[in-house]
């Protein structure tokens, strides 16, 4: 294992980016002037091996950022430990500035299905869901963050809107909000409602982490594919949001067709510019 370095904070006033195995070198080689970069905790469970000793390496320069995608915060199925205990391994091993979930299910009678599906709104789901955040943040020793998910269906059974439920969980166990604007946009636009509803209902302090991706227009509706250049409607509610929030640690998220990464750094660059005015004119982004 390589020497270690104190662990970095991000800077609220400049935007990171996914880290993705496209760019190792690239990234390696530049060292371009990022906030953090994030990695999907499941990709780095093994003990060892290239992606890791990459991971290792990123950390001295960047601060990084853990965003799961398998713990399925929502299922009825029992948390899985082993998986709890992986996180808690890379967690210890990396110290990352964030450590982030889905608000969703994506398991059941220990299957895994391989998507992020939407929970129903109800109280016994807000319960549910709140106890195992809480069973979640006590293993790990820390806080972390939930992020609202893209939602193709809503549930008949819902009581409570989507910006209040994450509002509940947040309050409820102490856990920090990823407010996923891009995907806020697309349940907005598939289902008829205002996507700054969510940004009202959310106690600005609870907000973390901000996440910005591309979404696909299609016949059916608008598809959250974190394959595309991040929209222009995306664009204009995330100045609206850190408006209210101020500026928060931002991610450009590109997950699918990854293009170069002087498309992901110009994406970055144009939420550090925004980040800049949200602080007045006294900001620099180099």
């Amino acid at each position: 294992m390589p020497a270690r370095h104190p662990a970095r904070a991000p800077d609220p006033g400049r935007a990171g980016i996914g880290l993705r195995t496209p760019h190792f070198e690239a990234l390696a080689a530049r060292r371009p002037a990022l906030s953090f970069l994030e990695v999907h905790s499941e990709n780095y469970f093994a003990d060892g091996g290239p992606a890791l000793a990459w991971l290792e390496r990123f950390r001295a320069d960047y601060a990084v950022s853990l965003h799961g995608v398998g713990l399925s915060l929502g299922s009825a199925d029992p948390l899985d430990r082993r998986h709890l205990a992986r996180l808690a391994r890379l967690a210890a091993r990396i110290e990352p500035a964030l450590v982030s979930e889905h608000l969703c299910w994506s398991s059941v009678g220990g299957t895994h299905l391989g998507e992020l599906l939407p929970l129903p709104y109800t109280q016994e789901a807000l319960d549910h869901v709140c106890a195992r955040v809480a069973e979640v943040q006590e293993c790990l020793g820390r806080r972390i963050l939930v992020e609202n998910v893209a939602a193709y269906v809503r549930f008949a059974s819902s009581t409570i809107p989507e910006g209040e439920f994450v509002a509940e969980v947040a309050r409820r166990t102490g856990c920090g909000v990823l407010l996923d604007l891009n995907n806020a946009w697309v349940n907005a636009a598939n289902h008829g409602t205002d996507a700054r509803d969510l940004l009202r209902a959310i106690d600005p302090a609870s907000v973390g982490e901000i996440h910005l991706a591309g979404h696909e227009v299609t016949p059916d509706g608008l598809v959250d594919t974190h394959g595309a250049p991040v929209s222009p409607e995306v664009w204009t509610l995330f100045a609206e949001a850190v408006g209210r929030l101020g500026p928060v640690p931002t991610l450009v998220e590109w997950d699918t067709d990854i293009p170069a990464l002087d498309v992901l750094l110009a994406e970055a660059g144009r939420a550090d510019a925004i980040l800049a005015r949200a602080q007045g004119p006294g900001r620099a982004v180099a």
